[in-house]
């Protein structure tokens, strides 16, 4: 059974929903300046729009005021006065259709695609939609080929020029790049933050996007929500309501600070309030750069020119469910000066009245275009002709590129202007209006990369936070000289600080890890910077060098002192019982012996790393030959004795000299081939020692210098052998008891000092091969010519041959 319901519509008072001013080309604009919560249809029940909404005519007041000044400018259109429909579509999808079945209908009643009663010239249609919306509008239009121009975000509108030809964007995209939002929170190191969005494509975008940079970047999104749209169509509004305070309390409940929203105009107003009533405060998003009306000051004005501008009225068509309100703009009221539709459309945040301007422009053009044409067939008698929407597209399409370009505005990799962006911060004060300041910039490189700058002095910081920046934070910022040490379990953005190893510093704080210091430099003991290594070399400026030279210098004028006593006392028995030769020989050779120790000391250079391990492995082969030779001469001697031997024909000089030659000639050999294939040569070391760089000579060649060194400890081993089993003869050839024991002291010395000189690095190996050369040679010098000079000249009547003869005995 079918019942016919009486057609009621519900009229809400002070509500203007439809503005409008006749002309012979019209421009229609769909706004969302009012808030609203819209009820679903009922069919129980007259349709009504219960609208909660705040007078929103001063973001229509530039409008009105452009299209008075186009009209006004006899110039830019001659003899044609433009007209508008201004419709509001409260954020609704079903209200954005009614006014777009307004718009297409000229007739009284709305059925669009008949011309009956009213004729409408639509130019283009100026809109302000978001994504969802954007598409509703497209869709319709793209059948009539009216121009779309959008001033406001379009997050798909690149994506989908292939589908929607007819539209425009005379407005950089007012979406902040997401690097941008993710530097602004690292700048006050806020890295434990919520997030909320709306609950549709777009906020599901802005929050996959968002949530990727901030893992990267060590960004810990604790709480993730998405608020319900604002025109849900659901008839348990209440629920709704509830849900977005269950959000909004397990927000504060999670101790967040930092909320970052992407969010509707009535969502954030929503939230903004909730925030004022539980004394937390919120910080406004990057912004693109635009001006602001001072609502105060202004309220007053635009109240009085609604009132003086529009007379309202409403109808109520019988076949029609439209409940606009229609508002027509009179025709003799009383405009504002000059100079206050100069500051209103100076505040103009939404370039509305640029973009009228830019519409003129292009209905000039289009208009010029179709007369010259027309002139040049018919001739200069012909009647106006009408410009139809579809011929603006190709002036359209230039003025777009040529407005952009000319503000300064680039374009990205999909062919979408974008621009600059200011930081703003939103101070909201309970029943008062809001007050925006400008903290700082984001600017577009060069590349796709973005810059912020922000004054922080600039910030001002709510009492609840002690007027400093807030802390929202895991942990701990990680001081310079400390790195960032993941938890195991935990987010990115909780972690331990961990001590920078020594070599490594860190110069900011939460340092992903320790950056290595330069070869020449090292950390410090806070690790936060790395400074200078010390250049460090056995120097004769030091205590060590200084003591090790003395020691050199002095030895080396004792041995002269004891050549010169055995060169005065040569015609001695004791003297000439030592072998002359060959006790000059020793001696000399470790004068030399000593003095080369002075080489091992200073700078190294190249003369002295090529000489000083040669000349001192050449002058000690000498040295051990020469005991090597003074022991064999006491072996034979002692031999020659016997009656009928033939070891008589040895004894002399010959026999000392060729082995002393032939021990040392194959030092000299090994040298000479170090020198020739692996020479030594100055070097750094800057890894040994962490704080120092060590001067040294380098080698050439290890292997040759531990076998000039292992040839050395041959000739000392097999003297020490020839003198051990010589050390019982009789008392007229006891030096070799005394060669025995130096022979002792000197492989002591030198085989302690092959761990001792491995086991050191720097100017302490230097010192370690300096003492050994010092003592060794000490050593010899003591055990072997001590005796000798205290019976010289302490003790001169053993210093006959009777004496001799009778120890012999």
């Amino acid at each position: 059974m079918l019942m016919k319901c009486p057609f009621k519509v519900i009229i809400e008072e002070k509500e203007w929903f439809h503005y409008y001013k006749p002309g012979d080309y019209w421009i229609t604009g769909i706004m969302s300046g009012i808030l609203a919560r819209l009820h679903p249809l009922s069919f129980s029940e007259p349709p009504t729009h219960q609208l909660k909404s705040e007078d929103t005519f001063y973001n229509i007041l530039p409008f009105l005021l452009a299209v008075h000044e186009v009209n006004q400018n006899s110039r830019l259109l001659p003899n044609i006065t433009l007209g508008y429909n201004i419709y509001e579509n409260f954020f609704s999808a079903r209200m954005t259709y009614e006014a777009m079945l307004d718009v297409l209908s000229t007739g009284q009643e709305n059925i669009p695609n008949y011309r009956c009663g009213r004729q409408k010239n639509l130019l283009a249609i100026l809109e302000e939609m978001d994504s969802e919306l954007f598409d509703h509008i497209s869709n319709v239009l793209s059948i009539y080929k009216f121009p779309q121009i959008n001033y406001s975000v379009i997050n798909q509108m690149a994506e989908q020029n292939h589908r929607f030809p007819f539209s425009y964007r005379m407005t950089p995209n007012q979406e902040p790049p997401y690097s941008a939002i993710i530097q602004l929170l690292l700048q006050f190191q806020w890295t434990w933050i919520g997030l909320l969005s709306q609950d549709n494509e777009k906020g599901e975008k802005f929050k996959r996007r968002l949530e990727v940079l901030a893992l990267k970047n060590g960004i810990c999104i604790v709480l993730s929500g998405s608020v319900p749209e604002a025109n849900m169509k659901t008839s348990a509004g209440e629920t709704h309501m509830q849900e977005k305070w269950k959000m909004f309390l397990s927000l504060i409940k999670s101790q967040i600070k930092i909320i970052v929203c992407q969010l509707d105009f009535q969502a954030l107003g929503m939230l903004v309030t909730i925030m004022q009533m539980i004394d937390t405060s919120i910080v406004g998003r990057t912004k693109r750069r635009t001006q602001y009306y001072d609502f105060n000051s202004h309220a007053s004005m635009v109240t009085l020119y609604r009132k003086e501008a529009f007379q309202c009225s409403y109808s109520s068509p019988v076949l029609s469910k439209k409940v606009w309100k229609k508002c027509r703009e009179k025709e003799n009221w009383e405009f504002p000066s000059h100079d206050v539709i100069a500051r209103i459309l100076s505040q103009d945040s939404s370039s509305i009245s640029q973009i009228i301007q830019i519409v003129a422009w292009v209905l000039s053009a289009a208009s010029s275009s179709q007369r010259s044409k027309k002139r040049m067939q018919v001739g200069d008698h012909q009647p106006p002709q009408i410009v139809q929407p579809w011929q603006l597209h190709r002036f359209l399409r230039n003025f777009q590129h040529h407005n952009i370009s000319r503000d300064g505005i680039s374009f990205d990799e999909n062919g979408v202007p974008v621009g600059d962006f200011d930081i703003m911060q939103w101070t909201s004060v309970l029943n008062k209006s809001d007050v925006g300041v400008k903290i700082g910039t984001v600017e577009r490189q060069a590349s796709s990369e973005v810059k912020i700058s922000v004054n922080q002095t600039a910030v001002q910081w709510p009492t609840l936070f002690n007027k400093m920046v807030p802390y929202s934070r895991c942990t701990e910022s990680c001081s310079p000289g400390y790195a960032k040490l993941v938890r195991e379990g935990a987010p990115v953005c909780c972690y331990d600080c961990s001590l920078c190893m020594e070599g490594t510093f860190s110069g900011q704080e939460d340092a992903a890890h320790c950056e290595k210091c330069p070869d020449d430099q090292y950390s410090n003991k806070k690790r936060d910077q790395c400074v200078p290594k010390n250049i460090s070399f056995l120097s004769y400026q030091e205590l060590l060098g200084l003591i090790l030279a003395f020691f050199a210098i002095a030895l080396s004028l004792t041995t002269a002192f004891i050549l010169g006593i055995f060169m005065k006392y040569r015609d001695t028995p004791i003297v000439k019982a030592n072998n002359c030769e060959l006790t000059y020989i020793l001696l000399v050779s470790l004068l030399l012996s000593f003095l080369t120790s002075l080489l091992f000391i200073g700078r190294p250079v190249k003369m002295t790393c090529l000489l000083r391990q040669t000349i001192f492995s050449v002058l000690f082969s000498v040295a051990v030959s020469s005991l090597l030779a003074k022991t064999v001469m006491v072996v034979v001697a002692f031999l020659a004795t016997k009656p009928g031997s033939s070891m008589r024909k040895w004894l002399g000089k010959s026999l000392a000299n060729s082995i002393v030659l032939s021990c040392s000639g194959i030092q000299v050999g090994l040298c000479m081939m170090w020198l020739g294939v692996f020479p030594p040569f100055p070097d750094s070391d800057f890894h040994s020692q962490p704080e120092h760089i060590l001067l040294q000579c380098n080698e050439g060649s290890v292997t040759m210098f531990y076998s000039a060194l292992g040839y050395m400890g041959l000739l000392a081993a097999i003297c020490f052998l020839v003198a051990f089993l010589a050390r019982n003869l009789p008392g007229a050839f006891n030096e070799a008891k005394l060669i025995t024991f130096s022979m002792l002291v000197f492989c002591s010395v030198w085989i302690s000092f092959v761990p001792t000189y491995l086991s050191t690095k720097g100017k302490y190996m230097v010192a370690v091969q300096i003492f050994s050369i010092l003592a060794s040679g000490l050593g010899l010098l003591g055990c072997i010519f001590i005796p000798k000079c205290y019976i010289i000249i302490l003790r001169p009547e053993m210093n006959t041959k009777e004496h001799l003869m009778i120890k012999n005995h």
